[in-house]
C-alpha cells in the first residue's frame, strides 16, 4: 500500500494547439521571433500606443483555448479554477499569467468567456441539500440487518439456515440502493465497483472470520456454523449490524462534509487557503462517523449479549467509510488497491494456518499463532484494517482537499 500519492493523478487533457507541446506558461521574450531592422518612420510608428494584441502573445487566451469546453460549461469562476487545478495548474502556474493565484486567473477567463460569448451569467451551484428518497434508503439496511439478525435468533435447523440467506440478499440489495442515491452515490456511475467483493469479502470475514481463525489455530473447526457465539464455529453478528446501521450516519456526514466543503471554496481566494480550510473538516467529519458507530456497536453489543470487539469493529467501518468517501468524489482507484489489500491478508493468514497442517510446512502458522495466542483472533483484521485506513486517510487528506475535488460532476455525453 505504498505510493498512494500517484494514485489519482488526473491526465491533462490534450488538443491541436501549439501550446501542446510544453507545460501551460507565459511565451518568454527568448521565443518570439527576431525582428528585421525598420526604417525610421515605421519605428516611430511602432512607438505609438496601441491595443494590447489579442493573440499568440496573449497567454491567457492561449489558455482559454486549451481548455475551452471547460470555460465553456463554467456556471461560475470557482468552477474554473477546479478545472485548473484538476489539470496540474497551481498557484505558482497562476504567477507566470501575472495572477496571484488560480481563483483570480479563473475570474479572468470567465469574465472574458461571458463577454465574448455575450453568454448569461449563471448562479452558482448550491450546495447539496438533504432528500427523503436518500434518508429513507439510508435507513433501509441497518432496518433489514436488524430484522434479519432476530430471524436467525428466533429459529432453528433449516428454517435459520433460510432467514439467514433471505437476510443476507435483503440487505445487499438495500445497501445497493443506499449507495445509488444521496451523499454515498459515485460521481461515475458507468464505472463498475471493483471495491464491492472485496468489501463483501470484509463484511462475511466480520461476521465469520475471528471464529473461524480461532478454531482453526486450535485444530478445528469440527462442523458448519451453526448461527449462534458458542457453536464450533462461533459467529459475531454485533460488528455487521452495528456497521449497518451505521450507513445512516455516514451518508449524512458525507453529506455535511460535501456541503461545507463547497462553501469553503466559494469563500477561499487561493488553493493553499482552501486545503487548510478543508484539512480540519475532513478530519472533524471522520471523528464524527467513528463516534456514531462506535455508539451503534455499544448498542448492538448490549442488545445481542455478544463482545463490542471496537477495534476491529471500528478500523473496519473506518476503512470503509474512507473508500467509499473518496469513491464518491472520484478517486476510485486507490480504495480498490487498499481494499483488496486488506482482504488479501486477511485470507493469507487463514491460508496459512490451514497450509501448515501439510508436511513440513509447519512453519507458515507462526506469525499468526502468535498474534491470535497474544491478541485474540480479531488482532488480525485489526491490524490489516487499521494500516489500511491510515493509508486512506492520508491519501484522503491529500486528494478530498483539493478544489477539483468538489467541483460539480462534468455532464455525460
Amino acid at each position: 500500500m505504498t505510493g498512494l500519492g500517484e494514485l489519482d493523478r488526473p491526465e491533462p487533457p490534450t488538443s491541436p494547439g501549439a501550446w501542446d507541446a510544453g507545460p501551460e506558461q507565459a511565451p518568454s521574450p527568448a521565443d518570439t521571433p527576431a525582428t528585421t531592422p525598420v526604417s525610421e518612420p515605421e519605428a516611430a510608428a511602432d512607438r505609438e500606443p496601441s491595443a494590447p494584441r489579442r493573440g499568440a502573445a496573449d497567454p491567457v487566451k492561449a489558455l482559454m483555448h486549451r481548455h475551452r469546453e471547460l470555460c465553456e460549461r463554467a456556471v461560475d469562476p470557482l468552477e474554473i479554477a477546479a478545472g485548473l487545478e484538476a489539470h496540474g495548474i497551481t498557484d505558482r502556474t497562476a504567477a507566470r499569467f501575472r495572477h496571484r493565484d488560480v481563483f483570480s486567473l479563473a475570474e479572468e477567463m470567465y469574465a472574458r468567456v461571458s463577454r465574448d460569448g455575450d453568454a448569461p451569467p449563471s448562479s452558482a451551484p448550491a450546495a447539496p441539500r438533504a432528500r427523503a428518497d436518500w434518508v429513507l434508503l439510508t435507513l433501509l439496511p441497518g432496518t433489514l440487518c436488524a430484522a434479519a439478525v432476530a430471524a436467525v435468533h428466533l429459529t432453528h435447523g433449516q428454517s435459520r439456515l433460510f432467514a439467514a440467506a433471505a437476510g443476507i440478499l435483503a440487505v445487499a440489495l438495500a445497501l445497493r440502493a443506499a449507495l445509488r442515491r444521496g451523499p454515498l452515490s459515485r460521481t461515475d456511475r458507468s464505472a463498475p465497483g471493483r471495491a464491492t467483493t472485496w468489501t463483501a469479502w470484509l463484511l462475511a470475514y466480520a461476521v465469520l472470520g475471528d471464529g473461524l481463525l480461532d478454531s482453526a489455530v486450535a485444530g478445528g473447526p469440527d462442523g458448519l456454523p451453526t448461527g449462534t457465539a458458542d457453536g464450533p464455529w462461533p459467529l459475531t453478528a454485533a460488528p455487521v449490524l452495528a456497521l449497518a446501521l451505521a450507513c445512516a450516519p455516514a451518508a449524512w456526514t458525507a453529506h455535511f462534509f460535501t456541503a461545507r466543503a463547497r462553501r469553503k471554496l466559494a469563500a477561499s481566494r487561493g488553493l493553499e487557503d482552501f486545503a487548510a480550510a478543508v484539512r480540519p473538516l475532513l478530519l472533524g467529519a471522520f471523528a464524527l462517523f467513528l463516534g456514531a458507530l462506535a455508539a451503534l456497536l455499544t448498542l448492538c453489543a448490549a442488545v445481542l449479549g455478544e463482545p463490542a470487539a471496537y477495534a476491529e469493529a471500528l478500523t473496519l467501518g473506518a476503512l470503509l467509510f474512507l473508500a467509499r468517501l473518496l469513491t464518491t468524489h472520484g478517486f476510485a482507484y486507490a480504495p480498490a488497491v487498499v481494499l483488496t489489500a486488506t482482504a488479501t491478508i486477511q485470507a493469507a493468514a487463514l491460508a496459512a494456518v490451514f497450509t501448515s497442517r501439510l508436511p513440513g510446512c509447519g512453519f507458515l502458522v507462526t506469525p499468526v499463532e502468535t498474534l491470535v495466542t497474544t491478541w485474540g483472533a480479531g488482532s488480525v483484521p485489526t491490524l490489516a484494517c487499521g494500516a489500511a485506513a491510515l493509508a486512506l486517510l492520508v491519501h484522503a487528506a491529500r486528494k478530498l482537499t483539493r478544489a477539483s475535488a468538489h467541483a460539480p460532476p462534468e455532464p455525460s455525453r
